[in-house]
């Protein structure tokens, strides 16, 4: 599987140009620090825990280091397959690196549901997941979503025929946990919020709904759902922009997103009708995607956000990830080349591994706008029947060029 020169250069690239005197960027991805070993890959570069799965990271640093927030739960052959555990037991650990692209070591265990110690009604009693975290304002903010199982409806009420599971994949919500430092969040001196940030507006499905809402009720962004929470700052006005991702289903499901606007970075968040990163497919209707990481790059004075494209329509080549831009962060359009990443890692060794899953993008940005790493869930099998922890956290570090 050795790879040429041409795909290490092509495997993540976009040009961000609306006009030839504009300035463009070009992002090409080094090569990991990692090796196969069995059905995972394993390195320097490389989260990943034989006693637990591993999945979205999201990373800061601070005081010389680099904290890591991700998502990871407990395996093995007593517990559900991923597909169903991460819905069911995710948890938010915390991980730190003298780098920002390896070297990156599980501490503790910081957030996980409440029904743990023993608060079955909290709205983040089952699980929390998602993590993305940010600072403003000398402060740091933990946005993640989380959930409980509304308990099982009547028979003949919408919702009986649901699994613990769905009901609880239904009931998922975006909250935010403010902190001081990263030893407050160790020592666990913060408060949960007792409340979420934002709650979907509409719970519109065709059957199988907790709580439908009245038939006839058109669809929000934030339909049943809120998820893949991330937030920036909009520099003209200084408003909190936290995006999201709701379902609808036009017949079938398809993941859509919105925005929430707020004064401040732990709300009150109110959100909007408006529907962004809305690109069409051939019928008119939205390409489905999620994980979004939104950001702002000051000398390019304009929004980007990288997010997973389900069909190719956004990357207008293969599923992957896809870039969009935007300058208000409400109107969203493609750059000349969208296509973001392949669903592959490129190993120093000069091997080319292509991904299962490649998802839950996040960035560490510098402070002009420009990318540094790129952070991935990933698999490089099918890993959503497996109870064998066979997923990861893979740090990738890139190579930025400014070009007219």
């Amino acid at each position: 599987m050795k790879s040429c020169l041409i795909s290490l250069c092509l495997s993540i690239a976009f040009l961000a140009c609306k006009s030839s005197n504009e300035k463009s960027l070009l992002v090409t991805a080094k090569p990991i620090d990692a090796y196969v070993k069995g059905d995972v890959l394993v390195g320097p570069s490389v989260l990943n825990d034989p006693d637990r799965f591993v999945w979205g990271a999201s990373v800061i640093k601070d005081g010389g280091k680099y904290h890591m927030l991700y998502s990871t739960w407990e395996c093995g052959d007593s517990l559900p397959a991923f597909g169903d555990s991460w819905v069911l037991h995710s948890k938010i650990a915390y991980a730190t690196s003298d780098f920002p692209d390896k070297g990156f070591e599980f501490e503790k265990i910081i957030l996980e549901g409440r029904t743990l110690s023993g608060d079955s009604l909290a709205w983040d009693a089952q699980m929390v997941h998602n993590p993305h975290i940010k600072k403003f304002n000398n402060k740091f903010y933990l946005y993640y979503i989380g959930s409980k199982d509304p308990g099982k409806p009547l028979e003949g009420v919408s919702g009986f025929n649901l699994n613990k599971r769905n009901r609880v994949q239904q009931s998922q919500k975006i909250g935010v946990i403010e902190f001081d430092s990263f030893e407050n969040l160790i020592a666990g001196n913060f408060k949960r919020p007792d409340n979420p940030l934002i709650t979907p507006r509409t719970r519109v499905k065709p059957n199988d709904v907790i709580n439908p809402s009245p038939k006839g009720t058109i669809t929000k962004p934030d339909n049943l759902i809120v998820v893949n929470p991330s937030v920036v700052q909009r520099p003209f006005d200084g408003k909190f922009l936290l995006y999201f991702k709701g379902n609808i289903y036009t017949p079938h499901w398809r993941g859509v997103h919105g925005v929430a606007i707020s004064d401040n970075p732990n709300g009150p968040f109110t959100p909007t009708n408006d529907y962004v990163f809305d690109i069409k497919m051939d019928d008119g209707s939205i390409a489905s995607a999620e994980d979004p990481f939104v950001w702002y790059h000051q000398s390019h004075k304009q929004f980007y956000v990288v997010l997973k494209d389900f069909s190719g329509i956004i990357t207008k080549n293969k599923p992957g990830l896809a870039i969009l831009k935007s300058k208000d962060g409400i109107v969203w359009t493609k750059p000349q080349n969208s296509f973001f990443m392949k669903k592959e890692l490129i190993l120093k060794n000069g091997d080319t591994i292509k991904a299962n899953r490649l998802e839950r993008p996040q960035l560490l940005i510098d402070n002009q706008g420009y990318p540094i790493t790129l952070y991935c869930a990933s698999s490089i099998v099918n890993v959503s029947p497996r109870k064998d922890g066979t997923s990861f956290n893979v740090q990738i570090p890139l190579n930025i060029a400014d070009f007219e």
